[in-house]
């Protein structure tokens, strides 16, 4: 029996817990032990001295050398010279299989150097020292206060005993700008925190947590002193209460405190911090809270993590605020429409079934004979809407279904005419509306994916007119004719009389009569830009197919050009240029854009559409995307709007983290209406979610290796979205998966799958399941066309009807991922908390992790303890007293002492309910 207890001090736990950023109820201790007779096939191979790290890189031959355990810490070290090495570099590696190692990417150092190595496991974090050369005697870790007291020089911390903390005691009183950080190693390659550590002046007790780089600053009143017990009271102080000290009342859970104050009118700049003692010796945050004039807020804070939620409550109407009342902010959805009850699956309906043959099209790019692109319609989808209900999704999340063109259209994503379905996709006993009834028939809602920053390369049909020749006109090079598939002579669309794809009747008078003639393309026409006649063996194929940026018209388009170069990252150029040729960027900040793309979607509102799904949302400035969703919300107040905002990476924003752009066009910064993108807390919650692509990019490093690494780290930064509850997760979509050029379709390991699907399901958010992951459809295929010559049939947006048919649905529902997906479903279902609780006590170690959700104050509450590839033990404490029943395996379990103790078998999860139903579903081949 092989045993591991967590090495580190309570004090060391917590801070590292509270440096996640998330609310913490109590201590979560981990003590977790395996036994091969209670957890068949876990740690054989003499456990595979599963308590030690390895040091693996070029000064080894990248071999296994054992480090030494520090103790009574979590660290382990090891000091190597690196001698002669062309490309010197190392990992930490867990069993010496590869199994786990650290970090995701090799660690690289210079050569010709020894270093002392230092890695942590709790944190997964690795530190470097240069040392002038290696011998037996252990090197302690040491760190560095630098400030104004000592003019920036070096004082060494004093190591706190039993802990891998550090102190220092100040003075800063007579600085002008008082301000320090700690530095590692004295040179400023490793310090903290990220800006300048200010205080009021004064003498202070100052203590640094190296686990969870943590910074505390205590006034005192002379070195020496024993510092003041912590206060049991936190003061609201703002502008309402004229600065003063307003006592907050204490929260539901251990160490929550919230107060309701009103914002009344009287302040020109309303605003307000959280003081500790009332002496603004510690206050949050750095900046004041800005919120919205005129609305009554109930504040929450945080005070483990610092965070600090202002929720908008109703309008002040008394006073200057009756005087002239402010707008209402987008009104919530009504009760029993909350979408975080919901679980999703996205498919793209030209792929997903077909029941129509004869609405079948080929584009006239990347043909497949036998394989239309556009292949599925709403005829099979209806078919198939029993199948996704047996599955257990309550959404449908569809690709745009208004009418497209492009030569491969069959995505939906280059819209020609808003206010028309593609006719492509409907029956004569199946259109649209019939699909939406369909769906509300069996409890399912639908989720229409919408673009509104670009149209197609032909415009927008009766509306808007972008210069072309008829592409029936087209020859290429050397005079030869189109001979692709159904394409014979030219391109012009094969199922149109006359071979043409562009009935704008807005065009000009030669276009539209060349519309309703000349089938073959052979009648002589004169390009009226050039003098030119064609058709013209290799003329400019611009003039078929391309843009001139500067010819649009400005009432509809931007007139900036294209994308190209670091403009990826550029907020000016995404929101004004054109993605590409088929793409071109509408001027939506026009009135007259505004009008035509909301009364279209209007339309499809009265229908009964009930989410709508808003792609490319970086390449709109914020506030005017949030004029279409607010419209959208105002005309159903039901309705909730999530969108696309692709990011490879945390995507914080310069102004907060380590990133190569600004805030004002990652994720975050649309959830929120703040002013400020250094401050996502000075505005409310914008009404609009996204996507979390921030997790997703996590995924590469952790989940594709079967481990939780690094996910708490993602978690900590949830308090700067307007709802990280609403946020729409996922493992892959149809345009990137996991794997390290975020290309592929997941091709991990099956198991690794399904226990990134347990976290999914149990944490905060909306989960959304990309069509075909229930039986690893396509595993490993890019996820996009990849190559000049590859069709959709070889890419992860191949058609997935042949494993829907009779003679295939059942080895389809035998898949081990088909059922798992279907009881996670059906476990979500069953507890409000897994699906709108609040996420609390996050505490990941890599090879596991537990978290508390708790909806309402405990009006639904489970804890819930996930293992990866072996099996866990959880020991979590803070949490409410009472019976507890495991979804997964019906253990029952009563908690009277705040501690909540369980097993989870590898592969699976807990799911302890607080006076939950006991178990839910039937064992599967991860679930058990």
């Amino acid at each position: 029996m092989y045993t591991r207890v967590g090495s580190s001090t309570p004090a060391g736990r917590l801070a590292r817990t509270a440096a996640t950023g998330l609310s913490i109820i109590g201590l979560t201790s981990l003590l977790w032990s395996c036994a091969p007779e209670e957890l068949p096939g876990v740690f054989d191979d003499a456990d595979k001295a599963a308590a030690n790290w390895y040091f693996r890189g070029t000064p080894n031959g990248w071999s296994t050398t054992a480090m030494s355990a520090v103790a009574g810490t979590s660290r382990y070290e090891t000091c190597q010279q690196f001698s002669g090495d062309p490309d010197p570099r190392f990992k930490i590696d867990h069993f010496g299989d590869w199994s786990e190692s650290y970090p995701g990417e090799d660690y690289r150092v210079d050569d010709g150097q020894s270093y002392h190595i230092v890695f942590d496991e709790d944190s997964q974090s690795v530190s470097v020292e240069p040392v002038a050369e290696c011998d037996d005697t252990p090197v302690e870790d040491a760190w560095h206060f630098r400030g104004t007291p000592n003019d920036w020089g070096t004082t060494a911390m004093e190591a706190v005993a039993g802990t891998n903390s550090f102190r220092t005691c100040q003075d800063f009183v007579g600085d002008d700008d008082p301000r320090f950080k700690i530095d590692h190693f004295g040179d400023w390659s490793e310090n903290y925190p990220g800006s300048d550590y200010r205080v009021a002046g004064g003498i202070y007790e100052i203590s640094f947590d190296a686990d969870a780089k943590a910074v505390t600053a205590q006034a005192v009143t002379s070195c020496g002193d024993t510092p003041p017990p912590p206060s049991d009271t936190w003061y609201f102080r703002g502008t309402p209460n004229g600065w003063d000290t307003t006592a907050m009342d204490v929260g539901a859970s251990a160490g929550l405190y919230t107060t309701t104050v009103a914002f009344a009118g009287e302040d020109p700049s309303p605003r307000f911090k959280i003081d500790r003692f009332g002496d603004w010796t510690e206050s949050y945050p750095t900046a004041d809270v800005i919120v919205a004039d005129c609305f009554e807020y109930e504040i929450v804070f945080d005070s483990a993590s610092k965070q600090i939620t202002p929720n908008q409550l109703a309008p002040v109407t008394t006073g200057t605020c009756g005087d002239q009342p402010p707008p209402p902010p987008p009104p919530p959805p009504p009760s029993g429409a909350d979408f975080r009850e919901e679980t999703i699956y996205f498919l793209l309906t030209t792929r997903f079934y077909d029941g129509d043959p004869d609405n079948n099209y080929y584009n006239r790019d990347r043909i497949k004979l036998g394989d239309p692109q556009w292949r599925g319609d709403f005829k099979g989808l209806i078919e198939q809407l029993d199948y996704i209900a047996e599955l257990g999704f309550t959404a449908i999340w569809i690709t745009p279904p208004v009418e497209n063109r492009s030569g491969l259209d069959y995505h939906g994503y280059h819209a020609y005419d808003w206010n028309r379905i593609d006719p492509r996709l409907e029956s004569a006993d199946a259109d649209y509306q019939a699909l939406i009834d369909a769906a509300h028939a069996r409890g399912i809602k639908i989720i229409q994916d919408v673009v509104i920053n670009h149209s197609s390369q032909y415009g927008i049909r009766g509306e808007v007119w972008i210069d072309h020749l008829p592409i029936k006109y087209y020859r290429p090079a050397g005079g030869g004719a189109i001979d692709n598939g159904p394409y014979q002579g030219n391109l012009g669309d094969y199922l149109s009389p006359f071979r043409d794809d562009n009935d704008n009747p807005v065009a000009p008078a030669w276009f539209r009569d060349r519309h309703s003639s000349d089938a073959d393309g052979v009648v002589p026409l004169v390009d009226p830009l050039t003098g030119v006649t064609v058709p013209s063996p290799g003329y400019n194929p611009n003039r078929f197919f391309g843009i001139d940026a500067n010819t649009l018209d400005p009432d509809w388009y931007h007139l900036d050009g294209f994308m190209a170069g670091g403009d990826w990252e550029n907020p000016t150029s995404l929101w004004n240029k054109h993605l590409a040729g088929d793409t071109i960027d509408l001027a939506t900040e026009n009135q007259n854009v505004k009008d035509y793309l909301n009364n279209a979607i209007f339309r499809y509102l009265d229908m009964g559409v009930d989410a709508i799904r808003l792609d490319t949302v970086k390449h709109m400035e914020r506030d005017n995307l949030l004029e279409y969703v607010d419209a959208w919300r105002a005309h159903k107040p039901s309705l909730f709007v999530f969108g696309e905002n692709l990011v490879k990476g945390t995507g914080l924003g310069s102004e907060l983290a380590n990133d190569n752009a600004s805030a004002v066009i990652r994720p975050w910064w649309y959830t929120r209406r703040t002013p400020d993108p250094s401050n996502p807390l000075a505005g409310p919650d914008s009404g609009f979610s996204v996507l979390d692509f921030s997790l997703f990019s996590t995924f590469r490093d952790n989940v594709r290796h079967g481990n939780y690494g690094g996910i708490g780290g993602v978690l900590s930064w949830d308090w700067i979205y307007g709802d990280a509850t609403k946020l729409v997760t996922f493992l892959q979509n149809h345009d990137v998966g996991p794997d390290n050029d975020f290309k592929y379709r997941y091709q991990g390991d099956t198991w690794m799958a399904a226990i990134t699907y347990n976290l999914l399901w149990t944490m905060r958010g909306i989960p959304a399941l990309y069509y075909g992951e229930e039986i690893e459809f396509m595993k490993g295929a890019p996820q996009d066309i990849d190559g000049a010559n590859m069709t959709i049939d070889q890419t992860g947006r191949a058609y997935f009807g042949d494993h829907l048919e009779p003679g295939a649905i059942a080895q389809t529902k035998a898949h081990p991922l088909w059922s798992h997906i279907q009881r996670l479903n059906l476990i979500r279902r069953s507890v409000p908390a897994l699906q709108k609780g609040q996420m609390l006590q996050v505490n990941e170690f890599g090879s596991g992790m537990s978290f508390v959700r708790d909806y309402n104050g405990g009006e639904s509450y489970a804890v819930v303890g996930l293992a990866t590839g072996f099996g866990q033990n959880f020991s979590v404490s803070g949490v409410r007293n009472g019976t507890y029943r495991d979804a997964v395996t019906g253990n029952v379990v009563t908690v009277s002492g705040g501690t909540l103790s369980f097993s989870v078998r590898a592969h699976s999860a807990g799911i302890y309910v607080l006076d939950g139903p006991g178990k839910i579903g039937q064992d599967g081949a991860f679930l058990r």
